[in-house]
């Protein structure tokens, strides 16, 4: 065969060679290789991500629902604090062991906990020396509360004259706060929600400045945008007796907050009255230029004495005042 022939016959068995089954140039691997291997370096090409998968979405919380209002809790609360602890005036070692009990509490039910201390003056507690010394605020906050940002207050005062278990005065209201603190573990609200437990709110003089040291304190330690923020504070006070809510703006100030409680004890239809009344941690934001309000304050026989005994606190005005608040907050 001539020379020239055989060279075009190995050329075109070359070419054949180098082709695919459809005349496309093929791609030539070493046995074994894969397609995302090349074949000079050994190193895989970039392989196509895998999807990342969606964080869960979690459900929102419910809504507060005011019937989730537990009296027979609130009505336990009581027994602890009057009938366990007792009398609790703001310096006592008594209202010490009440305020850890009551934080503790707050605590459990997901609460941000802060005690802040308040200076007391010594004076005459309802005819009884007391002298000086200090007590404290319990402050329990939603996490991430933001204080500039618009939020609600409700708080009741924990402190009690020196001769009073103070069942009525003031066991019924840190009750219902510690019962509204465990439904809001479970629900939202339309505005976040501080619950403070109140120091010092009893008198130790007669005058207007001689009482409500801890809420004055509270009010005094907020700055300006804090004071902006609180739209709405209610004073728990005397909660437990009677088969009607009061419900007390101050002397003529927070008329509009009253009007929105008593607002939201219609929706749940909760008989309430409204009323004037300064006599309260509540006064110490209205005049601060802060819609406060109190429910509470019926009259009883037990009053500042040592028959203010959980007997005297009906757990069913427990449950009407509760469901007020929490529809109020809702």
């Amino acid at each position: 065969m001539r020379p020239a022939l055989v060279a075009a016959l190995m050329a075109s068995l070359v070419a054949t060679v180098a082709c695919d089954g459809d005349g496309s140039r093929a791609e030539r691997r070493p046995p074994g290789s894969s397609a995302g291997t090349t074949a000079a370096s050994g190193t895989s090409s970039p392989a196509t991500p895998a999807p990342t998968p969606e964080a869960p979405t979690l459900a929102p919380r419910p809504r507060v629902d005011p019937d989730a209002f537990d009296p027979a809790a609130a009505r336990r609360t009581v027994v602890r604090l009057a009938g366990g602890i007792g009398p609790r005036h703001a310096t006592s070692p008594a209202y010490r062991s009440a305020a850890d009990w009551v934080a503790g509490r707050l605590r459990a039910h997901g609460r941000v906990v802060r005690r802040a201390p308040v200076a007391v003056p010594g004076g005459d507690s309802w005819g009884v020396p007391v002298g000086p010394g200090r007590s404290f605020n319990v402050v329990a906050s939603p996490p991430g509360l933001d204080p500039t940002e618009p939020h609600l207050v409700v708080g009741a005062h924990l402190d009690t004259v020196p001769q009073s278990p103070g069942a009525e005065d003031n066991a019924s209201g840190v009750a219902v706060l510690l019962e509204v603190a465990r439904v809001l573990g479970e629900a939202r609200t339309r505005l976040p929600v501080v619950l403070v437990a109140f120091g010092a709110e009893e008198p130790r003089g007669p005058s207007d400045a001689d009482h409500h040291f801890g809420s004055r304190a509270y009010v005094a330690s907020l700055a300006v945008g804090e004071r902006r923020a609180v739209r709405g504070m209610v004073s728990l006070d005397r909660v437990g007796v009677g088969a009607v809510v009061p419900v007390c703006s101050a002397g003529g100030t927070g008329t509009g907050a009253r009007a929105r409680v008593l607002a939201a004890a219609r929706a749940v239809g909760v008989p309430a009255i409204a009323c004037e009344n300064r006599s309260s941690d509540h006064w110490s934001f209205a005049r601060a230029g802060m819609p406060g309000v109190r429910i509470g304050s019926t009259p009883y026989a037990g009053y500042h004495s040592p028959g203010d005994l959980p007997a005297v606190v009906d757990p069913r005005q427990l449950g009407r005042t509760g469901r007020v608040v929490l529809a109020w907050l809702r």
